[in-house]
């Protein structure tokens, strides 16, 4: 009987550690620069948000997650917003349900000091919830967007469009000398004879010599 060969058993795949986020370093770049590139990147920051919020998930790969978001935010940048109409739903509908869960809280309290603050938050989620279903809307039904010509109006004739202004041409200015004062220019007009006097024209006789009395002590001076 001939021995038959053992065959090892085949290593286990290196399990991969689902928090270690792959980092991509450019040849012209230092690992520091690649991790300061690397903390700027919006998905990345959300994902390792997304881990601290959900650990009730257990364990997450934050690689899965960011390239998931990645891929989301394409989708929205090419003008797919399925995703964000259903998070906009889903969230209004959570907000309601904390809306509920206080405001029955708020009826079953036993004391005002209870009573108050369950009330307050429960409105403000039922506002948060009013406020996320009117960005669902305009997301649905964006409206018309109107250009419309600024004008900008003197106090007086004078009015100013804020749209390009035509170069003026030269030509005959508006503005001309009142003909009425000014017959042409240099010309003065003529205002002809002199007129007689009115009868409101009256002669004005000489005015007599005037006697001051000889002391200064007098009684004034008088009109000969």
């Amino acid at each position: 009987m001939t021995a038959q060969k053992k065959t090892a058993p085949k290593p286990e795949p290196k399990k991969e550690n689902p928090k270690a986020l792959k980092v991509t370093q450019q040849p012209t770049e230092t690992a520091a620069d690649a991790m300061a590139r690397t903390s700027l990147n919006p998905t990345i920051q959300a994902a390792l948000t997304l881990m601290d919020y959900n650990k009730h998930f257990g364990e997450l790969s934050i690689n899965t997650l960011v390239d998931d978001l990645g891929k989301q935010c394409e989708l929205a940048s090419n003008g797919d917003l399925k995703r964000a109409e259903a998070l906009l739903m889903a969230q209004a509908h959570t907000l309601d349900a904390i809306f509920n869960n206080l405001a029955r809280r708020a009826i079953n309290s036993e004391y005002l000091a209870q009573f108050e603050p369950n009330l307050k938050f429960a409105l403000r989620a039922q506002s948060q919830s009013r406020a996320t279903l009117e960005t669902l809307a305009l997301l649905k039904n964006p409206p018309p967007i109107a250009f419309v010509r600024q004008a900008n109006i003197a106090h007086g004739p004078q009015q100013v469009n804020n749209s390009a202004v035509e170069a003026s041409r030269a030509g005959k200015s508006e503005n001309q000398p009142n003909k009425v004062l000014e017959h042409q220019h240099g010309e003065r007009l003529d205002f002809g004879t002199a007129g007689t006097a009115g009868f409101s024209d009256t002669q004005l006789e000489t005015v007599g010599k005037v006697n001051r009395t000889e002391d200064e002590s007098g009684q004034g001076a008088s009109i000969a």
